[in-house]
């Protein structure tokens, strides 16, 4: 009998969405308002998460929002335990207009923010075969890019490069060299 094999001691790092940033199912356990999403954020950085991830909701509806006060209210909450973990925020945006995540950024300075560095059809399909919502692409041009990076860059965020194919890998190592 041989003995199990040792992990590598090498380091990790988890990095925490609590809600995800697509749909979900009405009475799931997805925390939607800025008290439960900031309460979970906590409590995945305690457990062992290093970095999380924040994508707001409305709290009525639980849909995907992105209203200013929303980031700003979880981000508070969670500075304000003190909890040692980076922030993340979110600024997947569909369209050219992306003053809104730029406002996030420049008003609550997260430590990160997502860099979503290509474009992709966004399409999910239920179990029946049915599309989840209608097909949409997320337009994510260099142009665009570049104008996050140029906000990242000044307020000093570090971007954590959202790469969903190879593809987007590789106008990483473009862009970002």
């Amino acid at each position: 009998m041989t003995a199990p094999t040792q992990l590598s001691p090498r380091p990790v790092i988890v990095t925490c969405a609590v809600t995800g940033g697509a749909a979900f199912k009405p009475g799931s356990a997805v925390p939607v308002t800025p008290q439960q999403i900031a309460r979970q954020s906590i409590d995945a950085a305690r457990a062992g998460a290093a970095i999380v991830h924040i994508h707001v909701r409305d709290p009525a509806s639980g849909a995907a929002a992105g209203h200013l006060n929303l980031y700003r209210e979880v981000v508070d909450r969670i500075r304000a335990d003190g909890v040692d973990v980076v922030i993340n925020l979110t600024t997947g945006i569909i369209g050219k207009d992306i003053s809104g995540p730029l406002s996030f950024l420049r008003r609550v300075k997260p430590e990160a923010a997502a860099c979503n560095a290509g474009t992709l059809n966004h399409l999910k399909i239920k179990d029946r075969g049915e599309w989840a919502w209608p097909p949409m692409v997320f337009d994510n041009p260099v142009a665009k890019i570049e104008q996050f990076l140029a906000v990242m860059n000044e307020l000093h965020i570090h971007p954590e490069f959202e790469c969903f194919d190879v593809g987007i890998v590789r106008s990483v190592s473009h862009i970002w060299s």
